[in-house]
């Protein structure tokens, strides 16, 4: 069998190789990587250094068009709500290595989903048909991000640093167009060229296609678009977050939780954890 690995640069696709590795040692492992050409440098450090440590290069894919490449060519600016980058510079490539190099009948994909993520466990299934998708982390659900980073820790392999500055994902480099003013917000503060750079190709949008941005807003009950340009002036109003930034928010203040897992999570941090893990 040959297990393909939807590998991100992210900590999840990481650990859920780590698992297909160990269940399946003597099975080809190919590690699938589309590149959208907008990563955080510290993301090809990270596919360096994981593939030394698994023994399995990355397969590389690229369509080469940036994310907002692809929004002029299609007169189309991405958002939290439909962000067609996802599909054309990611999913794309990636089924056209698939088609050229595997057989559905003796292939299986894998998604490094965490237990949380559930909710686009059916979506994404049905979008890669014929090839079955596999998802190794929901087999252990008491499994959470900061568990993910101290294992990675553990065997000496330094995280991606998106991690490290609040993001929630280690994905274009801070510019995820699904990210909400939260995400942004970081970005504006970690990365302020970035930015700053990104802010310009959406005003440069904007003078072409009207009054539309990558975030809304709510004002007098009316949602709105805002710019990136005006963010850091708007007053971060709750219903602008998206899901992702709630979800983030309360992981952060432990709530929405089972008991017992968050028993767990911070039991993981405690001195005697610690010690218990390097033994």
């Amino acid at each position: 069998m040959h297990h393909v690995i939807q590998w991100s640069g992210g900590i999840g696709s990481w650990a859920a190789t780590e698992l297909v590795r160990h269940d399946h040692p003597d099975d080809p492992i190919t590690l699938l990587f589309a590149d959208v050409k907008i990563e955080d440098s510290d993301l090809y450090r990270f596919n360096a250094d994981a593939s030394a440590r698994l023994g399995i290069p990355i397969t590389r894919v690229c369509d080469g068009r940036t994310p907002f490449e692809l929004f002029v060519q299609r007169s189309y600016l991405g958002n939290a709500r439909i962000a067609p980058c996802s599909q054309a510079l990611k999913q794309r490539p990636c089924r056209r290595w698939l088609t050229e190099h595997t057989d559905p009948a003796d292939t299986v994909l894998y998604v490094g989903l965490e237990p949380g993520e559930q909710r686009r466990v059916p979506a994404i299934t049905a979008g890669w048909r014929p090839w079955r998708v596999e998802y190794p982390l929901m087999q252990h659900p008491g499994l959470t991000k900061d568990d993910l980073l101290a294992w990675c820790r553990h065997v000496s392999l330094e995280p991606p640093r998106l991690y490290e500055f609040g993001f929630s994902h280690n994905n274009c480099g801070g510019l995820c167009v699904r990210g909400g003013q939260a995400h942004w917000r970081r970005t504006h503060d970690v990365f302020p060229d970035r930015f700053a750079w990104y802010a310009q190709l959406e005003q440069d949008f904007r003078d072409t296609h009207g009054d539309v941005a990558i975030l809304k807003r709510r004002h007098h009950g009316q949602t709105q678009p805002l710019p990136l340009r005006d963010l850091h002036t708007d007053s971060f109003p709750a219903a602008a977050f998206t899901e992702l930034d709630l979800e983030h928010i309360l992981r952060l203040l432990g709530l929405g939780e089972r008991p017992e897992d968050r028993r767990r999570r911070l039991a993981v941090g405690s001195p005697t954890a610690r010690r218990d893990r390097t033994g």
